[in-house]
């Protein structure tokens, strides 16, 4: 398993939070995902050989929320 942090734009509330968890977990390969308001990160458990972090990019993006480079 690996984990990536990424950092969520565009949250505001937690609606928001509980919108990028949900669109994180659906994501093949995603064990766990954390969202935090305050900070603004999303810290991910994934299967590498499952998804990506480019797949979870998109799949915040499709949430309608932005990851910062």
């Amino acid at each position: 398993m690996e984990t990536a942090t990424l950092k969520i734009e565009g949250m505001t509330c937690n609606g928001c939070v509980s919108a990028v968890k949900k669109a994180l977990e659906r994501t093949d390969g995603v064990s766990s995902a954390d969202v935090a308001l305050d900070t603004g990160n999303a810290r991910v458990t994934y299967d590498a050989a499952r998804t990506s972090p480019a797949r979870l990019r998109a799949a915040v993006e499709d949430a309608g929320y932005d990851v910062a480079a």
